[in-house]
């Protein structure tokens, strides 16, 4: 799978309506997963809220969205941050080292994630925020 670079949209409670209404401007799938799906958050009151969500048009365009947690910073406005995402770690990681270093600074640490992916958050030394996502061996589907 190629390299992908696409916008992470930043939203504080409202990223399934937003996601929703971006899928009837743009058509194609919608895949939402919450905090709960994955056990991400020690607050009940954040189970339903989104954790990511992806909607991928039938001409090829990407878009995802979050919630974001009442433990991190929201502010309206400065709301986006670029998704980097593919199976090639060593090129990832590299992409990672790069951004996260001189003046860098790593909100999340790329290690392994809930999902079976590499997953870190940095923000780079011109104030733009980076989620790399590394994929993990896929497992066949259980019956």
């Amino acid at each position: 799978m190629p390299t992908v670079l696409n916008p992470y949209l930043g939203f504080r409670d409202n990223a399934r309506d937003a996601m929703t209404f971006y899928q009837s401007v743009f058509g194609g799938g919608l895949a939402l997963s919450t905090f709960g799906d994955f056990h991400a958050s020690e607050d009940p009151a954040e189970a339903d809220k989104i954790m990511h969500g992806m909607l991928t048009s039938g001409n090829g365009l990407v878009l995802m969205g979050a919630d974001t947690p009442a433990g991190m910073d929201y502010t309206p406005g400065n709301t986006i941050s670029v998704s980097l995402s593919g199976d090639d770690e060593t090129e990832l990681r590299g992409y990672w080292e790069k951004l996260s270093s001189e003046g860098g600074t790593v909100t999340v640490p790329l290690e392994p994630a809930p999902w079976g992916d590499t997953f870190g958050m940095c923000t780079d030394r011109f104030g733009i925020a980076w989620l790399v996502n590394i994929a993990g061996a896929q497992q066949a589907p259980t019956a």
